[in-house]
Formats: C-alpha cells, structure tokens, sequence
C-alpha cells in the first residue's frame, strides 16, 4: 500500500536529511485518525507539484508529526492540461464530480451557472458551496495521491466559460447529438483542453451556439446518456488515455 498523503504548504527548505513538522489539523489527522507511528512512511505535499517522501520520526501530543526527509520530488505540470467546466448539479453531485474527477486526473474544474441548471449558487450559499467543491478537491488528491491538487475556479457565466474556450488549445461541448465522437477528437500536444458538461437539462441552443462561435464543437461520448456528475470524469478519462498522460 502506498503511503499516505498529507497537506503541508510549508515545504520551503525540505531536503534529505533534514525534518518536517506537520501540525494543525493535518497534523490531528495523521496523528490521531491515522494513527502513524515511528518509522512508518509518509508523503508531504503542499498541492502545487512538490512531494516530501520519508518517515515519522516522532508522534508527539494529539496533533504534532515530525517527518524525517529521505527525497524531494517536483512534480512538472502536465500537459496538456485538462479543464473540465461543470455546470452545477443538483444536491451532493456536484461534490461527486469534482472528486472522482480530481481522483482520475483533471487538472482545472470551472463552476458554471447554465440556463438549464436548476441548481442556482447567489450570495453566501455559493460560497458556501464553493468551499465545498474545493475542500473535495483537496481530500480527493490527498486520497489519489495526487502532489498536485486541481484547481476549483469561481463560478463562471456562460459569457465568462465562452471567454474561456476561445482561448484553448482544444475545446469540447459534450453533446448527446454531436455529430463528431470525442474518442477521436484531434487532441494538442500543449496547451489547455477544455470540455464542457451541461445540465440534467443539456446546453441550451443559445449557450451551445455562442460555444461554437468560441471554437468549442460538440462531440458526443459514447452510445449511452450519462449524468451530468460523470460524464466529466468519463471523458476525461477518455483524454487522459489518449493523450498519452496515463502511459
């Protein structure tokens, strides 16, 4: 079993030979949810791409780990980079997606506000939503042993997702009526992919034309229709092999 993974933002200076203190609520978690002990193993990530590998040197009080450094990883950012934007589902789906797409491999997930959504973020409910989708975000990679975390960006109009597509490599609207299957999308070597996943309800007429103006086409999936809280992470699955970033 791989070693767990635990958040530390303060990683300046690690180095062989040298000790991290992990404490707070990480520090609580390791120590008295996990339970680590003395010379067991164990992985320090500050989210961004740097990986601390060693071993508990010490366990002291309920929420204090002392790591000893055995290697310093930094971890490049992958390319291209896969950006999922996700119109907002309703209940607990929206957590969902986000963590099974953190778990597969995405590397942006962008809130957006669709015609069709039924579910609407305003004022402290969306940030209260945010948060969540972010705190998924950072529990799922820690899970997946991910060194770098995705980032959860703020909720986005469609005039702001369409800002978005124009400016990628290569962009999607996944699209039950796509004419074009996604499996053989013509996929960049650089630069940001970007896919759209519409509502229970689909991209409105509108919304998928001012997309299409943007560059981003609609492709479909597969024969069967999914939920709009995995079809994300089926397709990018999908691109992540064929990208060759699962090789």
């Amino acid at each position: 079993m791989t070693a767990p993974v635990f958040v530390c933002e303060d990683l300046a200076g690690a180095a062989p030979g040298t000790s991290v203190v992990l404490d707070g609520a990480e520090g609580r978690h390791a120590v008295s949810v996990k339970r680590l002990r003395a010379g067991e193993e164990v992985v320090l990530t500050d989210g961004l791409g740097t990986g601390v590998y060693g071993t508990v040197a010490a366990a002291e009080g309920k929420d204090r780990l002392v790591v000893a450094v055995e290697g310093v990883r930094a971890e490049p950012a992958p390319r291209p980079r896969i950006t999922v934007v996700q119109a907002l589902p309703k209940g607990d789906r929206g957590e969902v997606a986000v963590e099974t797409m953190t778990e597969t491999g995405v590397d942006a997930v962008v809130p957006w506000s669709a015609a069709r959504c039924i579910t609407q973020w305003k004022g402290e409910r969306a940030a209260k939503a945010l948060g969540k989708w972010r705190a998924t975000a950072r529990e799922a990679g820690k899970q997946s042993r991910r060194l770098r975390f995705p980032e959860v960006a703020e909720l986005h109009s469609t005039r702001q997702v369409a800002e978005l597509l124009a400016g990628a490599a290569f962009a999607a609207v996944l699209h039950e009526e796509g004419a074009l299957p996604l499996a053989t999308a013509p996929l960049p070597a650089e630069g940001d992919v970007v896919l759209v996943v519409g509502p229970e309800g689909g991209v409105s007429p509108e919304e998928l034309t001012a997309f299409e103006a943007a560059g981003a086409g609609p492709y479909r999936l597969g024969p069967t229709v999914l939920r709009t809280s995995t079809a994300g992470t089926a397709a990018a699955a999908l691109l992540l092999g064929r990208s060759g970033r699962w090789g």
